[in-house]
């Protein structure tokens, strides 16, 4: 989708912004003596766009300035009177592409499409899709050769006439900046009130004129809208601008949720009776459904469409209420409960013996095995692709998905492709984003990119008029769950005890206490009974030569047979719907318009 380009007549910069994303308030374009702006997203406020948008031009359009990248969730093009600065927040959840040729930059586009059209396909890029699906839409390859991402937290700088000059990353302020106070005291309830403030932070920078909240009943997204609910009490916004969304199953596994998210939505609605509640029945909502539709229009493969339909449901209602921001509580799981990662920094520091007495705890906590804990939280970590290639022998037993993790190469990936195009080095690439040199700290990066229903928040933006937002996401709350002592967040048998003691005065007893939610895999299982054959005949179906080139198209098909079947486990599944998703995706690429919609020329400033 593109929603601001940069192009070039000549030696000089054109800038565009989409014209009904500007109207809907999704893109603002801004000018002062400093340069002139098009921003993608929202800087500093939802509520106050445009005055985030001259913020970050004021601040950056002086010459030879650099400041630190304020909050939000943005990207944005400036031209300034000495430089031309293409920029994104560390979050990276709006994307910002470039063209480059020669060392100059012809052309700038939230669309990688729009830029690539007619180019060579860059294989590189679907080696690293295929490793697994959180780093790969946060590196600089794209689908096509000659087109390069903007990364999340960089500042690309270009002469005016658009020679490339450098990339630098930049970072937002950070609760743990020495300028910023250090946590209130060591124990829990310091923990807990440091993270209640970074939450209220956090969802006060998201409310918009008109705010939905997903609601499950779970304790992540009800202490969101919960936080939501008394802002109007404190001044920011009114009661009747805030929607209660959620989904109901009237039958099968799910419809035990029912009975929590009746009493979240009446928790919340005591606390805002004038708040909205819009409860949708979705018993007939399947993942796969439209799956060639929702995997193959977005700009880049898109590893979750399976799961869009269920989303997809849920935006169109927020959407029909003219909501312009949709709060969630992804990431909540990683980022606010105990980092299990703690275990390797004890034993790589030689605390043998205060791992193993922790490790204890988490599993007995857990209900796991010790060796499950040590195996997954010590030994994988240290050597991720060993331990996948032992892994993959011991459990394969004539099965394609027996065994297949989150960097092994998956059996229907060619071998010669995957040599040819670096599938190793991509591997290596994954595992090291996924547990780094630090694992505990790397969890924190990697959580950023688990928020799946963020490709599907974009390619729609523009008919439902907002993005998803979520507030356990935010810098602010990410720095104080990551300063915290491990022993403040841990407790046994207690997941996610900071948050719980935090939202302590206002979550319901029962949904405070709860400590297990019931998975989407009944929406998966119906999705693969229904859609199976289906998908099978796409893959067969496909015309596209790079679907042959890189898939053995056959085992992709039993892959998915298996599936069907109950065989595997998420990180197989994992592997097979992005397979899907990039034969859905290639088998569209050349049936897709590439007409421009209507766009507003944004003038630079003289």
């Amino acid at each position: 989708m593109e929603a601001l380009r940069l192009e070039w007549d000549g030696a000089v910069p054109k800038l565009w912004a989409a014209e009904a994303m500007a109207r809907q308030g999704l893109v603002a374009a801004v000018s002062s003596q400093a340069g002139t702006a098009v921003v993608a997203g929202w800087v500093g406020s939802v509520r106050e766009r445009v005055a985030g948008a001259h913020g970050l031009l004021d601040d950056w359009g002086r010459p030879q300035t650099a400041p630190r990248l304020p909050t939000g969730d943005y990207a944005a093009v400036l031209v300034c009177r000495d430089r031309i600065l293409l920029m994104r927040d560390e979050q990276a959840r709006i994307p910002l592409f470039f063209r480059e040729s020669g060392g100059r930059v012809t052309a700038v586009s939230t669309s990688a499409r729009h830029l690539g059209g007619g180019a060579e396909l860059e294989r590189r890029y679907f080696c690293r899709y295929l490793t697994g699906n959180m780093a790969q839409p946060h590196s600089e390859l794209t689908p096509f050769a000659g087109v390069h991402r903007v990364l999340g937290g960089e500042v690309v700088e270009l002469s005016l006439t658009g020679r490339m000059r450098g990339r630098v990353p930049r970072h937002a302020r950070q609760a743990h900046d020495p300028s910023v106070p250090a946590a209130d005291g060591p124990g829990l309830g310091g923990a807990a009130k440091d993270l209640r403030l970074a939450l209220e932070n956090a969802v006060g920078r998201r409310m918009g004129r008109r705010t939905a909240c997903h609601v499950s009943g779970g304790t992540d997204s009800t202490s969101i809208a919960l936080l939501a609910a008394r802002l109007p009490a404190a001044g920011q916004g009114h009661p009747e601008d805030l929607v209660l969304l959620a989904g109901r199953f009237g039958r099968g596994e799910l419809a035990a949720e029912q009975p929590y998210m009746d009493e979240a939505m009446a928790e919340i609605r005591r606390h805002a009776p004038a708040a909205r509640p819009v409860i949708l029945d979705v018993d007939d909502v399947a993942d796969f459904d439209e799956f060639q539709h929702h995997a193959g229009d977005p700009d880049e493969p898109h590893a979750h469409a399976f799961r869009a339909p269920f989303w997809s449901r849920l935006h169109a209602a927020a959407a029909d209420l003219g909501c312009d921001t949709l709060l969630t509580g992804c990431g909540a799981d990683p980022i606010v409960d105990a980092n299990p990662f703690h275990l390797h920094r004890l034993a790589r520091t030689g605390q043998l013996r205060q791992m193993t007495r922790q490790a204890r705890d988490w599993a007995a906590g857990s209900e796991r095995g010790l060796w499950d804990i040590v195996s997954a939280y010590v030994v994988q970590p240290t050597l991720p692709l060993a331990a996948e290639r032992v892994t993959a022998l011991v459990r394969r037993r004539g099965t394609v998905l027996g065994g297949l993790g989150g960097f092994a190469r998956p059996r229907w990936l060619r071998s010669g492709f995957a040599r040819a195009h670096g599938y190793r080095e991509a591997g290596i690439a994954e595992s090291r984003f996924v547990f780094g040199r630090k694992p505990e700290q790397s969890l924190y990066e990697a959580a950023n990119y688990l928020a799946a229903p963020d490709p599907l928040s974009w390619h729609r933006a523009r008919q439902d008029g907002f993005f998803l937002s979520h507030p356990f996401l935010d810098p602010e709350v990410v720095a104080t769950m990551r300063r915290l002592p491990a022993e403040a967040a841990f407790q046994p048998g207690r997941p996610k005890a900071v948050l719980r003691e935090a939202m302590a005065d206002l979550l319901p007893p029962r949904i405070g206490g709860r400590v297990n939610k019931v998975p989407f895999n009944q929406l998966y299982a119906r999705g693969l009974r229904t859609h199976g054959d289906e998908l099978i005949d796409l893959c067969r179906s496909a015309r596209h030569p790079l679907i042959a080139e890189m898939f053995d198209v056959e085992t992709l098909c039993r892959a998915v047979r298996e599936a069907q079947f109950g065989m595997g486990d998420s990180y197989s599944w994992d592997r097979v719907n992005s397979s899907l998703a990039l034969v859905a995706w290639l088998e569209r690429l050349d049936r897709r318009s590439r007409v421009r919609r209507a766009a507003m020329p944004v003038n630079p400033a003289s």
